[in-house]
């Protein structure tokens, strides 16, 4: 049988000279590994995450390999409006400019609906879609104060294609990350800007998956055609497509990073 796990591709300078904000870029998920191939392939980034104390070592730990002047943070709640105007602030001061956001905050969590309560529903909604729409709005107003065009990234997710029990917010409110993005797209063309999202299928890290009943990792990992979950980092590599030249035609798409059959 053939071996499916994947190869780590090096960086090939594809985004030299730019800058990325990323939002949820602490830890070992798509956000952390997403900042990471940002910087492998010569960005300059600012990373954001509500929880200070790991986006405080993510920070220390890139800086240390990829140099300080290319990584700054600041700690960012999305559904906090004032944090998100600070952390696109933080990219102007720092590195004078703006060329690529990644919106990758998002909230998730397992409730049937009958169970499940108004809180719950928004705080899930509240994160994953206005927390989107929050950074979106935020990332327009810099591009068209610039001039100079850019690029946004959003994470949605194939459940806002396919439905799953228990996943009614998360569904909902990724669907509408998927809406925005295409109507955001729409508008922001004129301003020489490209807005596409990657739908992910199956991403998972080390700490993730501890907290996975082996039961449940083996049925979703049973519905990949590579009977793998994807690595956090082979989600990064298409966001980092979308972030360069190589889309410079693609706007208003949704990309799904899946080998799912079912």
């Amino acid at each position: 049988m053939t071996d499916n796990k994947a190869q780590y591709v090096p960086g090939h300078g594809l985004l030299d000279g730019r800058t990325a904000v990323v939002t949820a870029a602490a830890g070992a998920g798509i956000g952390g590994a997403t900042a990471r191939r940002l910087l492998e392939e010569g960005a300059r980034i600012v990373i954001g995450d509500a929880h200070a104390r790991r986006l405080g070592e993510t920070e220390r730990a890139l800086a240390a390999e990829f140099g300080a002047h290319n990584v700054a943070s600041l700690p960012c709640d999305v559904t906090d409006e004032q944090q998100v105007t600070a952390l696109f602030e933080l990219a102007a001061r720092e590195h004078g400019g703006l060329d690529i956001v990644v919106n990758n905050a998002g909230l998730g969590g397992t409730c049937s609906l009958v169970d499940m309560s108004d809180e719950a529903w928004s705080k899930v909604l509240d994160v994953t879609l206005n927390g989107t729409f929050r950074c979106m709005r935020a990332a327009l107003r810099a591009f068209e104060e610039s001039g100079r065009g850019g690029v946004i990234v959003n994470n949605a997710s194939v459940v806002g294609w396919r439905a799953q029990a228990g996943q009614a917010h998360y569904a909902a409110a990724k669907a509408g990350v998927m809406a925005l993005t295409r109507c955001a797209a729409v508008e922001a063309a004129a301003l020489g800007v490209r807005v596409n999202a990657v739908a992910p299928s199956l991403a998972m890290h080390p700490h993730l998956v501890k907290v996975t009943s082996a039961e449940l990792l083996e049925e979703l990992t049973a519905r990949e055609a590579f009977g793998r979950y994807a690595e956090p980092w082979e989600v990064a590599n298409v966001i980092v497509f979308l972030a360069s030249g190589y889309s410079s035609y693609l706007t208003g798409e949704v990309v799904s990073v899946s080998s799912q059959h079912a």
